[in-house]
Protein backbone atom coordinates (compact mmCIF):
# COMPACT_ATOMS: atom_id res chain seq x y z
CA UNK A 1 0.00 0.00 0.00
CA UNK A 2 1.20 3.29 -1.06
CA UNK A 3 2.02 5.94 1.51
CA UNK A 4 1.20 9.64 2.17
CA UNK A 5 3.04 11.75 4.67
CA UNK A 6 1.57 15.08 6.21
CA UNK A 7 3.63 18.16 6.97
CA UNK A 8 4.93 18.88 10.51
CA UNK A 9 1.64 19.78 12.64
CA UNK A 10 -0.71 19.24 10.15
CA UNK A 11 -1.94 16.07 12.06
CA UNK A 12 -4.22 17.45 14.70
CA UNK A 13 -7.76 16.75 12.81
CA UNK A 14 -6.58 13.31 11.47
CA UNK A 15 -6.01 12.47 15.58
CA UNK A 16 -9.08 13.92 16.41
CA UNK A 17 -10.95 11.61 14.02
CA UNK A 18 -11.38 13.75 11.06
CA UNK A 19 -11.82 11.33 8.16
CA UNK A 20 -10.93 13.58 5.80
CA UNK A 21 -7.17 14.66 4.52
CA UNK A 22 -6.30 18.06 2.72
CA UNK A 23 -4.46 18.04 -0.21
CA UNK A 24 -2.61 20.88 1.94
CA UNK A 25 -1.61 19.07 4.64
CA UNK A 26 0.42 16.53 2.70
CA UNK A 27 4.01 16.91 2.12
CA UNK A 28 5.11 13.83 0.26
CA UNK A 29 3.71 11.08 -1.69
CA UNK A 30 5.73 7.82 -1.70
CA UNK A 31 4.94 7.27 -5.28
CA UNK A 32 2.54 7.82 -8.34
CA UNK A 33 -0.78 7.26 -6.58
CA UNK A 34 -3.80 6.74 -9.11
CA UNK A 35 -7.49 7.94 -8.08
CA UNK A 36 -9.42 5.43 -6.07
CA UNK A 37 -6.12 3.43 -4.58
CA UNK A 38 -5.84 2.60 -0.97
CA UNK A 39 -2.75 4.65 0.57
CA UNK A 40 -1.80 5.07 4.46
CA UNK A 41 -1.61 8.09 6.06
CA UNK A 42 1.49 8.77 7.83
CA UNK A 43 2.91 11.51 10.21
CA UNK A 44 6.20 13.71 9.32
CA UNK A 45 7.23 11.18 11.93
CA UNK A 46 6.09 8.34 9.56
CA UNK A 47 3.64 7.20 12.70
CA UNK A 48 0.72 5.26 10.87
CA UNK A 49 -2.25 7.39 11.26
CA UNK A 50 -4.94 5.95 9.00
CA UNK A 51 -6.13 4.37 5.83
CA UNK A 52 -8.47 5.44 2.96
CA UNK A 53 -9.37 6.43 -0.72
CA UNK A 54 -7.12 8.46 -2.43
CA UNK A 55 -8.43 10.91 -5.31
CA UNK A 56 -6.54 13.61 -6.52
CA UNK A 57 -8.46 17.29 -5.56
CA UNK A 58 -8.75 19.01 -1.87
CA UNK A 59 -9.77 16.29 -0.10
CA UNK A 60 -7.40 13.99 -0.97
CA UNK A 61 -7.80 11.04 0.88
CA UNK A 62 -10.91 9.57 2.88
CA UNK A 63 -9.85 7.82 6.03
CA UNK A 64 -11.81 4.45 6.39
CA UNK A 65 -9.73 3.03 9.25
CA UNK A 66 -7.63 4.95 11.72
CA UNK A 67 -5.51 2.03 12.43
CA UNK A 68 -3.45 -1.06 10.74
CA UNK A 69 -6.43 -3.18 8.69
CA UNK A 70 -6.47 -6.41 6.21
CA UNK A 71 -8.49 -4.86 3.54
CA UNK A 72 -10.50 -7.84 2.62
CA UNK A 73 -13.82 -9.22 2.16
CA UNK A 74 -14.07 -9.19 6.18
CA UNK A 75 -12.86 -5.59 6.71
CA UNK A 76 -16.22 -4.68 4.43
CA UNK A 77 -18.91 -7.19 5.96
CA UNK A 78 -17.24 -5.54 9.45
CA UNK A 79 -18.26 -1.63 8.62
CA UNK A 80 -21.48 -3.05 6.88
CA UNK A 81 -22.79 -5.10 9.93
CA UNK A 82 -21.41 -2.11 12.57
CA UNK A 83 -24.38 -0.20 10.14
CA UNK A 84 -26.65 -2.70 10.36
CA UNK A 85 -26.22 -2.94 14.09
CA UNK A 86 -26.55 0.82 14.49
CA UNK A 87 -30.33 0.88 12.41
CA UNK A 88 -31.29 -1.84 14.55
CA UNK A 89 -30.58 -0.27 17.76
CA UNK A 90 -32.88 2.37 16.89
CA UNK A 91 -35.01 0.19 15.53
CA UNK A 92 -35.38 0.56 11.85
CA UNK A 93 -34.81 -2.98 10.80
CA UNK A 94 -37.42 -5.62 10.86
CA UNK A 95 -40.39 -3.41 11.42
CA UNK A 96 -44.01 -4.35 10.18
CA UNK A 97 -44.34 -0.26 9.16
CA UNK A 98 -41.23 1.02 8.07
CA UNK A 99 -39.40 -1.32 5.81
CA UNK A 100 -37.50 1.61 4.18
CA UNK A 101 -34.23 3.87 5.63
CA UNK A 102 -30.48 4.61 5.09
CA UNK A 103 -28.12 2.00 5.97
CA UNK A 104 -24.52 3.81 5.38
CA UNK A 105 -24.59 7.69 5.62
CA UNK A 106 -21.15 8.49 5.01
CA UNK A 107 -18.88 9.95 7.69
CA UNK A 108 -21.80 9.22 9.90
CA UNK A 109 -21.02 5.78 9.64
CA UNK A 110 -16.95 5.59 8.90
CA UNK A 111 -17.41 5.29 5.45
CA UNK A 112 -16.92 8.35 3.66
CA UNK A 113 -18.06 8.33 0.23
CA UNK A 114 -20.59 6.16 0.60
CA UNK A 115 -24.52 5.89 0.59
CA UNK A 116 -26.76 2.95 0.89
CA UNK A 117 -30.16 3.28 0.95
CA UNK A 118 -32.77 0.13 1.96
CA UNK A 119 -35.73 0.02 -0.15
CA UNK A 120 -37.69 -3.18 1.19
CA UNK A 121 -35.65 -5.90 -0.47
CA UNK A 122 -33.51 -3.61 -2.48
CA UNK A 123 -30.04 -1.90 -1.69
CA UNK A 124 -28.94 0.96 -3.50
CA UNK A 125 -25.48 1.86 -3.79
CA UNK A 126 -24.46 5.14 -4.34
CA UNK A 127 -20.99 5.78 -4.44
CA UNK A 128 -19.62 9.44 -4.24
CA UNK A 129 -15.62 8.53 -4.53
CA UNK A 130 -13.57 6.65 -6.89
CA UNK A 131 -12.37 4.63 -4.20
CA UNK A 132 -15.53 3.59 -3.13
CA UNK A 133 -16.74 2.41 -6.46
CA UNK A 134 -13.81 0.82 -7.31
CA UNK A 135 -14.42 -1.42 -4.10
CA UNK A 136 -18.75 -1.68 -4.96
CA UNK A 137 -18.32 -5.60 -5.51
CA UNK A 138 -16.84 -5.73 -1.90
CA UNK A 139 -19.66 -3.82 -0.62
CA UNK A 140 -21.98 -5.76 -2.56
CA UNK A 141 -20.87 -9.02 -1.25
CA UNK A 142 -21.00 -7.49 2.09
CA UNK A 143 -24.56 -6.35 1.85
CA UNK A 144 -25.75 -9.97 1.15
CA UNK A 145 -23.69 -10.96 3.49
CA UNK A 146 -25.04 -8.90 5.93
CA UNK A 147 -29.11 -9.46 5.04
CA UNK A 148 -28.61 -12.94 3.42
CA UNK A 149 -31.78 -14.42 1.64
CA UNK A 150 -33.80 -11.51 3.34
CA UNK A 151 -31.89 -9.17 0.16
CA UNK A 152 -33.16 -9.88 -3.34
CA UNK A 153 -31.15 -7.03 -5.00
CA UNK A 154 -28.04 -4.16 -5.02
CA UNK A 155 -28.37 -1.75 -7.24
CA UNK A 156 -25.47 0.93 -7.93
CA UNK A 157 -26.13 4.35 -9.08
CA UNK A 158 -22.66 5.75 -8.94
CA UNK A 159 -23.05 7.40 -12.67
CA UNK A 160 -24.26 10.67 -11.81
CA UNK A 161 -22.62 11.24 -8.40
CA UNK A 162 -18.95 10.42 -9.69
CA UNK A 163 -16.73 12.78 -11.22
CA UNK A 164 -16.88 12.78 -15.15
CA UNK A 165 -13.31 11.82 -16.40
CA UNK A 166 -13.86 8.75 -14.34
CA UNK A 167 -17.49 7.80 -14.93
CA UNK A 168 -17.28 8.72 -18.53
CA UNK A 169 -20.57 6.67 -20.46
CA UNK A 170 -20.54 5.05 -16.97
CA UNK A 171 -23.69 3.06 -16.67
CA UNK A 172 -25.93 2.28 -13.45
CA UNK A 173 -26.81 -1.29 -12.87
CA UNK A 174 -27.60 -4.14 -10.40
CA UNK A 175 -24.68 -5.46 -8.84
CA UNK A 176 -26.35 -8.43 -7.46
CA UNK A 177 -30.23 -9.31 -8.41
CA UNK A 178 -32.28 -7.96 -10.75
CA UNK A 179 -35.05 -5.99 -9.07
CA UNK A 180 -37.66 -5.76 -6.49
CA UNK A 181 -40.80 -4.21 -5.39
CA UNK A 182 -41.00 -0.94 -6.07
CA UNK A 183 -43.55 -0.22 -3.09
CA UNK A 184 -42.35 0.90 0.16
CA UNK A 185 -43.77 1.41 3.56
CA UNK A 186 -43.30 4.18 5.91
CA UNK A 187 -45.24 4.44 9.26
CA UNK A 188 -47.81 2.79 7.05
CA UNK A 189 -47.67 5.35 4.32
CA UNK A 190 -46.71 3.72 0.84
CA UNK A 191 -44.75 4.87 -1.91
CA UNK A 192 -43.57 4.05 -4.92
CA UNK A 193 -39.75 4.20 -5.42
CA UNK A 194 -38.15 4.69 -8.90
CA UNK A 195 -34.79 3.66 -8.04
CA UNK A 196 -33.21 3.55 -11.16
CA UNK A 197 -33.59 6.81 -12.81
CA UNK A 198 -35.64 9.07 -9.48
CA UNK A 199 -33.43 11.85 -8.19
CA UNK A 200 -30.93 10.55 -5.49
CA UNK A 201 -31.58 6.92 -4.73
CA UNK A 202 -35.64 7.50 -5.33
CA UNK A 203 -36.62 9.21 -2.04
CA UNK A 204 -35.39 11.31 0.52
CA UNK A 205 -35.51 9.13 3.62
CA UNK A 206 -33.91 12.18 5.68
CA UNK A 207 -37.16 13.61 6.15
CA UNK A 208 -39.05 10.54 7.81
CA UNK A 209 -38.94 11.84 11.41
CA UNK A 210 -40.31 15.14 9.92
CA UNK A 211 -43.13 14.35 7.69
CA UNK A 212 -44.34 12.54 10.89
CA UNK A 213 -44.72 15.51 12.74
CA UNK A 214 -46.29 17.23 10.29
CA UNK A 215 -48.92 14.68 10.54
CA UNK A 216 -49.58 16.35 14.16
CA UNK A 217 -50.39 19.39 13.11
CA UNK A 218 -52.42 18.92 9.50
CA UNK A 219 -56.18 17.71 11.07
CA UNK A 220 -58.36 19.82 8.85
CA UNK A 221 -55.80 22.12 7.88
CA UNK A 222 -55.52 23.43 4.39
CA UNK A 223 -51.93 22.49 2.99
CA UNK A 224 -49.26 23.40 0.66
CA UNK A 225 -46.23 21.59 -0.31
CA UNK A 226 -43.91 23.15 -2.06
CA UNK A 227 -40.83 21.03 -4.09
CA UNK A 228 -43.11 18.06 -3.44
CA UNK A 229 -40.84 16.19 -5.18
CA UNK A 230 -42.70 12.49 -4.53
CA UNK A 231 -45.00 13.76 -2.35
CA UNK A 232 -44.41 12.96 1.05
CA UNK A 233 -45.49 15.49 3.20
CA UNK A 234 -48.54 15.68 0.83
CA UNK A 235 -49.42 12.13 1.84
CA UNK A 236 -48.41 12.67 5.47
CA UNK A 237 -50.92 15.30 5.71
CA UNK A 238 -53.84 13.64 3.83
CA UNK A 239 -53.37 10.63 6.33
CA UNK A 240 -53.85 12.69 9.05
CA UNK A 241 -56.98 14.03 7.85
CA UNK A 242 -56.01 17.56 5.97
CA UNK A 243 -59.07 19.41 4.74
CA UNK A 244 -57.10 19.62 1.16
CA UNK A 245 -53.44 19.34 0.47
CA UNK A 246 -51.94 21.44 -2.85
CA UNK A 247 -48.61 19.62 -3.98
CA UNK A 248 -46.31 22.18 -6.08
CA UNK A 249 -43.26 21.34 -8.18
CA UNK A 250 -41.61 22.54 -11.33
CA UNK A 251 -40.82 18.94 -12.54
CA UNK A 252 -43.78 16.93 -14.57
CA UNK A 253 -41.90 13.62 -13.50
CA UNK A 254 -42.14 14.37 -9.76
CA UNK A 255 -45.94 15.24 -10.13
CA UNK A 256 -46.53 12.21 -11.65
CA UNK A 257 -44.72 10.68 -8.48
CA UNK A 258 -47.03 12.66 -6.46
CA UNK A 259 -49.87 11.89 -8.06
CA UNK A 260 -49.29 7.81 -8.44
CA UNK A 261 -48.35 8.07 -4.77
CA UNK A 262 -51.33 9.93 -3.76
CA UNK A 263 -53.68 7.07 -5.52
CA UNK A 264 -51.43 4.33 -3.91
CA UNK A 265 -52.30 5.51 -0.44
CA UNK A 266 -56.44 5.49 -1.61
CA UNK A 267 -56.88 9.46 -1.67
CA UNK A 268 -58.60 10.82 -5.20
CA UNK A 269 -58.37 14.48 -6.28
CA UNK A 270 -61.50 15.82 -3.77
CA UNK A 271 -58.51 16.80 -1.55
CA UNK A 272 -55.42 16.98 -3.03
CA UNK A 273 -54.33 19.20 -6.10
CA UNK A 274 -51.16 18.66 -8.11
CA UNK A 275 -49.40 21.89 -9.99
CA UNK A 276 -46.68 21.72 -11.99
CA UNK A 277 -45.01 25.25 -11.44
CA UNK A 278 -41.90 27.00 -10.67
CA UNK A 279 -42.62 27.67 -6.79
CA UNK A 280 -42.31 30.69 -6.94
CA UNK A 281 -44.04 31.97 -9.68
CA UNK A 282 -46.75 30.15 -7.88
CA UNK A 283 -47.02 31.86 -4.91
CA UNK A 284 -46.92 35.01 -6.64
CA UNK A 285 -49.15 33.89 -8.74
CA UNK A 286 -51.74 31.95 -6.06
CA UNK A 287 -54.84 33.18 -4.61
CA UNK A 288 -54.92 30.58 -2.04
CA UNK A 289 -53.85 31.06 1.14
CA UNK A 290 -52.90 28.07 3.41
CA UNK A 291 -52.92 26.45 7.37
CA UNK A 292 -50.22 24.63 6.94
CA UNK A 293 -46.74 25.17 4.54
CA UNK A 294 -44.04 23.08 3.60
CA UNK A 295 -41.19 24.63 1.87
CA UNK A 296 -38.22 22.19 1.14
CA UNK A 297 -36.06 23.36 -1.64
CA UNK A 298 -33.44 21.16 -3.15
CA UNK A 299 -29.75 22.71 -2.37
CA UNK A 300 -29.20 26.08 -3.21
CA UNK A 301 -25.99 26.55 -3.19
CA UNK A 302 -23.26 23.68 -3.34
CA UNK A 303 -20.17 25.44 -2.63
CA UNK A 304 -18.94 28.46 -0.63
CA UNK A 305 -19.15 31.25 -4.12
CA UNK A 306 -22.69 30.30 -4.44
CA UNK A 307 -23.64 30.64 -0.63
CA UNK A 308 -24.67 34.85 -0.85
CA UNK A 309 -27.12 33.79 -3.81
CA UNK A 310 -28.22 31.08 -2.05
CA UNK A 311 -29.35 33.10 1.05
CA UNK A 312 -31.03 35.34 -1.19
CA UNK A 313 -33.20 32.86 -2.86
CA UNK A 314 -33.92 31.00 0.87
CA UNK A 315 -35.09 35.08 2.19
CA UNK A 316 -37.02 35.46 -0.98
CA UNK A 317 -38.53 32.27 -0.87
CA UNK A 318 -39.58 32.39 2.62
CA UNK A 319 -40.93 36.04 2.86
CA UNK A 320 -43.27 35.22 0.03
CA UNK A 321 -44.61 32.22 1.61
CA UNK A 322 -45.18 34.00 4.54
CA UNK A 323 -47.61 36.45 2.76
CA UNK A 324 -49.49 33.13 1.59
CA UNK A 325 -49.97 31.58 4.95
CA UNK A 326 -53.12 32.36 7.12
CA UNK A 327 -52.97 33.84 10.44
CA UNK A 328 -51.95 31.35 12.96
CA UNK A 329 -50.74 29.23 10.49
CA UNK A 330 -47.48 27.12 10.78
CA UNK A 331 -44.70 26.87 8.23
CA UNK A 332 -42.21 23.51 7.51
CA UNK A 333 -38.97 25.32 5.82
CA UNK A 334 -35.49 23.74 5.45
CA UNK A 335 -32.87 24.10 3.71
CA UNK A 336 -30.62 21.22 2.83
CA UNK A 337 -27.48 23.45 1.61
CA UNK A 338 -24.82 22.38 3.63
CA UNK A 339 -22.63 25.41 3.38
CA UNK A 340 -25.45 27.34 4.65
CA UNK A 341 -24.89 26.44 8.06
CA UNK A 342 -27.65 26.29 10.98
CA UNK A 343 -27.17 29.93 12.55
CA UNK A 344 -26.98 31.56 9.06
CA UNK A 345 -30.43 29.82 8.01
CA UNK A 346 -31.81 30.67 11.05
CA UNK A 347 -31.09 34.33 10.57
CA UNK A 348 -32.05 34.33 6.48
CA UNK A 349 -35.82 33.02 7.90
CA UNK A 350 -35.37 36.49 10.54
CA UNK A 351 -34.94 38.55 7.29
CA UNK A 352 -38.05 36.85 5.37
CA UNK A 353 -39.99 37.37 8.18
CA UNK A 354 -39.08 41.11 8.91
CA UNK A 355 -39.36 41.41 5.06
CA UNK A 356 -43.27 39.15 5.21
CA UNK A 357 -44.11 41.61 8.47
CA UNK A 358 -44.90 38.93 10.28
CA UNK A 359 -44.78 37.93 13.93
CA UNK A 360 -43.36 34.50 14.08
CA UNK A 361 -43.21 32.17 17.05
CA UNK A 362 -40.16 29.04 16.71
CA UNK A 363 -42.09 25.72 17.65
CA UNK A 364 -39.30 23.29 16.72
CA UNK A 365 -36.15 23.16 15.15
CA UNK A 366 -35.54 20.07 13.08
CA UNK A 367 -32.66 17.64 11.36
CA UNK A 368 -32.24 14.87 9.45
CA UNK A 369 -33.24 11.68 11.08
CA UNK A 370 -31.05 9.23 12.77
CA UNK A 371 -30.69 6.94 10.55
CA UNK A 372 -28.60 9.72 8.70
CA UNK A 373 -26.28 9.99 11.79
CA UNK A 374 -23.65 12.82 12.31
CA UNK A 375 -19.83 11.44 13.37
CA UNK A 376 -19.02 13.74 16.02
CA UNK A 377 -15.70 14.29 14.87
CA UNK A 378 -17.30 15.33 11.31
CA UNK A 379 -19.65 17.88 12.11
CA UNK A 380 -19.76 19.06 8.58
CA UNK A 381 -22.12 15.70 8.22
CA UNK A 382 -24.97 17.91 9.70
CA UNK A 383 -26.28 19.40 6.55
CA UNK A 384 -30.06 19.33 6.98
CA UNK A 385 -31.44 22.20 8.71
CA UNK A 386 -35.29 23.00 9.47
CA UNK A 387 -37.54 25.24 11.30
CA UNK A 388 -41.34 24.49 12.44
CA UNK A 389 -42.99 28.20 12.84
CA UNK A 390 -45.78 29.56 14.60
CA UNK A 391 -47.09 32.64 12.16
CA UNK A 392 -49.48 35.06 13.58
Amino acid sequence: MKQIFLKDKRDAAVLRFHPWVFSGAVARKSGAIEDGEWVEVRSHKSDLLGMGHYQDGSICVRLLSFQPAEIDQSFWTKKIANAYQYRKAIELTDRELINCYRLVHGEGDGLPGLVIDIYGEVAVVQCHSIGMHKDRTFIAQALQDVYGAKLKAVFDKSAESLPKDYAGKMQNGYLYGTGGEPVVKEYGALFSIDWETGQKTGFFLDQRENRRLLGEYATGKKVLNAFCYTGGFSIYALKAGAHSVDSVDVSAKAMELTDKNVALNGYDDSRHQSYTSDVLDFLRKTHNTYDLMIVDPPAFAKNMEKRHNAVQGYKRLNAQAMEKINPGGILFTFSCSQVVNKQLFYDTIVAAALEAGRQVRVMHQLSQGPDHPVNMFHPEGEYLKGLVLYVE
